[in-house]
């Protein structure tokens, strides 16, 4: 299985759905990025997924990503240096708990979209939505470029 045939259309539309649910109230920018495989470090992998995606080039450095490597097992959520500062101490400890439990039952959508509903509110929360914002990375999910065969 590879990392864009995990998801049915149906739960990536379901993700979309949250991804945008949970930045309608905030300027801050959410983004799932899903891959095969991570052979290394999954913090150093999304954090070079997150430059990738240019997630570090946000006006209020707000983006938060939400990185699976299926095969692997692996996943981390990582936020940039805005949201960091303000986040209460836990708090990402706290939706990756809450996801890994879902994801433990095999409930992939649901973990994640519960991760980025709650990541959002604390966004809103820090990062309200002003006149003028703009939506500033793209909302769909991104995923690895299988390998040639």
């Amino acid at each position: 299985m590879n990392a864009a045939s995990f998801f049915s259309k149906e739960q990536q539309a379901e993700i979309l759905t949250s991804v945008k649910e949970a930045e309608k109230s905030t300027s801050g920018e959410i983004r799932v990025h899903i891959e095969t495989s991570c052979p290394e470090d999954v913090l150093d992998r999304a954090a070079w997924i997150f430059n990738k995606l240019k997630m570090d080039r946000t006006v209020d450095r707000n983006g938060v990503l939400f990185y699976l490597a299926i095969s692997d097992r692996k996943f981390a959520v990582i936020g940039d240096g805005g949201i960091n500062a303000v986040v209460p101490e836990g708090f990402w400890d706290e939706i990756k708990e809450i996801m890994q439990t879902q994801f433990k039952d095999g409930k992939f959508t649901e973990g994640l979209s519960k991760g980025i509903i709650m990541t959002g509110q604390q966004l809103k929360t820090h990062f309200p939505h002003r006149k003028g914002d703009v939506n500033e990375l793209s909302d769909e999910l991104s995923f690895d470029k299988p390998k040639e065969e």
